[in-house]
């Protein structure tokens, strides 16, 4: 059966407009697949006589008039590698001005196909490892778009007031070495001192999983962490983008997520999604909320609120990275605490 996710509101959202975009007249629409397996994507290189030859991309191609992105992806997949895909879900949208013309590239994560791809217009493809492609040169537009494909599909968020500091650091040690491999630290109620503790308990745990750790800007400033996340205040107050390797934004509506996009932040959360506890009588976005105020972004958007495991594959087909999770990243399996306190 044909899972192809395409929202009829994902398109452009004129509000949404990459840092890239610049003020012009005319826009090439391209469809661009990330064809995945696990660790790896597929790229194409760029043949003889056409411009940038010899650089490698992924592929993809462009948007013919009255063709939606969706059905120009699976046209250009199965007419360049003969593959018909069978699952893809929306993803980012990056605007580039290359010399010869600015492009708007609709991505698609594209996880199950029928055949074995194959080059048929005189390209070569290879499988390359999503953590560090050996192929070259790339096209300068992929090296954001293969940044954010190296953040993971779960987001966790602490909450260590209420599971408490053994029990919570048990639990993400556990975690780390599993699917958790971004954590947000937000115990705001902790001084400075004893938030020092705690953060570099987390980075010893975290760091050798190759897992992120990121601190909530109402915790200060932490040049020892992997990055920052910001509040919507200090989102919307901010002129700049935060040093750090990682930076992401809470978002709760298309002002705060153009100016999270506008910063080059990392990722953004959006949210609530569904009623939460920790928001109790929050507006709530609701996926057709989320997909609305989502669809263009030029950033990775995590769904956040009332959220858990299960609802990982639904957020993606939304246009999702994947979800952010409070209580049901760490602390809603008994079973994985018991077996941590065994190891």
């Amino acid at each position: 059966m044909l899972r192809l996710y395409m929202d009829s509101g994902f398109r452009r959202n004129d509000e949404m407009k990459s840092r890239d975009d610049v003020a012009i007249t005319k826009i090439t629409e391209v469809a661009a697949a990330v064809i995945e397996r696990p660790g790896e994507i597929l790229l194409a290189q760029r043949p003889a006589g056409k411009p940038y030859p010899g650089y490698w991309e992924f592929p993809g191609g462009k948007i013919e008039p009255g063709e939606d992105a969706l059905r120009a992806l699976t046209r250009e997949l199965k007419e360049e590698l003969d593959i018909t895909v069978t699952a893809a879900t929306p993803w980012i949208t990056r605007v580039y001005a290359y010399t010869h013309a600015t492009v708007r590239l609709h991505f698609f994560r594209v996880t199950a196909w029928d055949g074995e791809p194959k080059p048929l217009e005189d390209q070569a493809i290879a499988w390359q490892s999503v953590a560090s492609p050996g192929v070259s040169p790339m096209l300068p537009a992929n090296a954001p778009v293969l940044k954010a494909l190296r953040l993971p599909p779960i987001l966790a968020v602490s909450n260590v007031l209420e599971m408490g500091g053994e029990r919570w650091m048990e639990a993400a040690q556990l975690a780390v070495f599993e699917d958790v491999k971004l954590i947000q630290l937000r115990e705001k109620h902790l001084n400075r001192l004893r938030f020092q503790h705690l953060l570099e308990r987390l980075m010893t745990r975290a760091t050798p999983a190759g897992a992120k750790v990121v601190v909530n800007s109402d915790c200060g400033v932490w040049p020892q962490s992997d990055g920052s996340h910001l509040t919507s205040a200090a989102l919307m107050m901010a002129t700049g983008r935060p040093a750090g390797e990682l930076v992401g934004a809470s978002c709760h509506n298309g002002e705060e997520l153009a100016k999270a996009a506008a910063l080059g932040v990392d990722y953004a959360v959006l949210g609530p999604v569904q009623e939460t506890a920790s928001h109790p009588g929050a507006a709530l976005l609701g996926w057709a909320g989320f997909a609305a105020l989502s669809r263009g972004c030029p950033i990775p958007v995590y769904a956040i609120g009332g959220l858990a495991r299960a609802d990982l594959a639904i957020a993606k087909q939304h246009g999702g990275q994947g979800v952010a999770l409070m209580r049901a990243a760490l602390g809603s399996d008994p079973m994985r605490l018991a077996s941590s306190s065994l190891q």
